[in-house]
């Protein structure tokens, strides 16, 4: 299992959590397994991450700068 974390900064928190809700169906039949953002395999993961679906929903959350993204694989 490899978890996903994003830190991403928004101008407004309201507007962004109504996006991040709107996405989780879609979010899952892209791999995410769970809110904090598991995936199966690390493939997976930056598939999603580097994917133009996620961009897109950050620009409508009002996502403000470029998010950091980091993946961990737990041992």
């Amino acid at each position: 299992m490899v978890r996903m974390f994003i830190r991403q900064v928004v101008r407004d928190y309201r507007v962004w959590r109504q996006a991040y809700n709107a996405f989780d169906e879609e979010r899952t039949g892209m791999g995410v397994v769970g809110h904090a953002v598991y995936f199966a395999s690390i493939s997976k993961a930056k598939v999603f991450a580097g994917s133009r679906r996620l961009r897109e929903v950050m620009k409508g959350a009002d996502v403000q700068r470029t998010p950091t993204i980091w993946f961990v694989k737990p041992t």
